[in-house]
């Protein structure tokens, strides 16, 4: 047997090497389970598919495609979508922005509060961060804002979308 701690940076190896090649994040993280998998399970006097590792890979896959909450994913994709491409959005980050300008800050504010508006109709962090980061940082800096606190007040309010009960974490 081959030290528990070699297998580890062979496989980092492995992982590190087929994305420098381009293979795809998912099918590499996939193959590189099965195959250590298999090593990790092997017996010498077992046929090749009598392996544990592939019994696992069947019921694993099943039980995450048998998971209801996945179901919303697609769900809100598609409201992010609507949202970015009705410019709701912009309209939203405008009417925010007028309503809290008397408040000290009130970019940063109504960046954080359209973040969480907009969180809740997507319920993803990726689609939050990058529509508002399009949208709010420009401004933020042309207002003077610090890079950083622009910066940190997008990911922030990105971020409360896990926060929000119709969120997928």
């Amino acid at each position: 047997m081959i030290d528990p701690s070699v297998v580890a940076l062979v496989m980092l190896g492995f992982l590190v090497m087929a994305i420098m090649i381009g293979f795809p994040i998912a099918f590499t993280l996939m193959a590189l389970g099965v195959g250590f998998g298999y090593y990790a399970y092997f017996q010498p006097d077992q046929a090749f598919f009598d392996n544990r590792v592939f019994y696992l890979l069947t019921q694993n896959t099943f039980t995450t495609m048998n998971n209801d909450v996945l179901v919303a994913v697609p769900l809100f994709l598609l409201m992010g979508y609507m949202v970015e491409r009705s410019n709701l959005l912009d309209n939203l980050f405008h009417s925010v922005q007028l309503a809290l300008r008397r408040i000290p800050g009130s970019l940063a504010v109504a960046t954080l509060v359209t973040c969480a508006l907009f969180a809740t109709a997507t319920g993803i962090v990726g689609a939050v961060v990058t529509l508002m980061g399009l949208l709010a940082f420009p401004q933020m800096l042309k207002a003077g804002y610090d890079v950083k606190l622009s910066a940190g007040a997008i990911t922030a309010g990105g971020c409360l979308g896990i926060l929000i009960p119709p969120s997928v974490m």
